[in-house]
């Protein structure tokens, strides 16, 4: 199975989260190439896809909905997973429960595009140097903290489920990595 991992990174988390699950569907017998939205290529080589973006304002990213779009035909015709990352973890009192409405807004929006499988939201690296002066005085308001968030049990976790799917039926996925690993990370682009 030959599954690509694509990603659009603003500063860096989403491209690691991307990297991780690339390499656990490689643990599990998969041929995984992990590169950017940016980087070109067709989705039609591919046999499955996992993608993901982080997120603004709400949204993904310029560069992943335009991949979305331009590669909307071959994206309908295969298997495809897709995940967010943005800061819910970060929320601090009543606005923890935020979350998971955004992760529904965020499905909602991009089931509209494409039918994918499921979608995951994550939370990723929030560091004060992320987000303007203004913003850093609405985060202080809210009582955001900045940090490492990211949950690699739980991505882990999915990226094995993803692998279980991709799996021929009535085999039983790999529980150490191949003598020989098919991950190969692109070339890394800005972000």
């Amino acid at each position: 199975m030959t599954v690509l991992v694509a990603y659009a990174s603003t500063h860096g988390s989403t491209r690691s989260i991307a990297e991780r699950i690339g390499a656990v569907l490689t643990e599990h017998g998969a041929r995984v190439e992990v590169r950017a939205m940016s980087s070109g290529g067709n989705a039609a080589d591919y046999e499955a896809l996992v993608l993901g973006s982080a997120v603004h304002s709400r949204a993904w990213l310029a560069e992943a909905t335009g991949f979305l779009e331009r590669e909307r035909d071959a994206l309908a015709k295969r298997p495809v997973w897709l995940f967010s990352v943005g800061m819910p973890a970060a929320l601090r009192g009543p606005w923890r429960g935020y979350g998971p409405k955004e992760e529904a807004l965020l499905a909602d929006d991009l089931r509209r595009t494409l039918d994918a499988r499921e979608h995951r939201l994550f939370s990723g690296v929030f560091r004060r140097e992320h987000i303007s002066p203004a913003g850093r005085v609405i985060c202080r308001l809210l009582g955001v903290r900045y940090g490492d968030y990211r949950d690699w049990p739980a991505i882990d976790a999915w990226a094995s489920e993803i692998a279980g799917d991709l799996a021929p039926r009535g085999s039983v996925p790999a529980p150490d990595p191949p003598a020989e690993s098919s991950y190969r990370p692109a070339p890394r682009s800005p972000g």
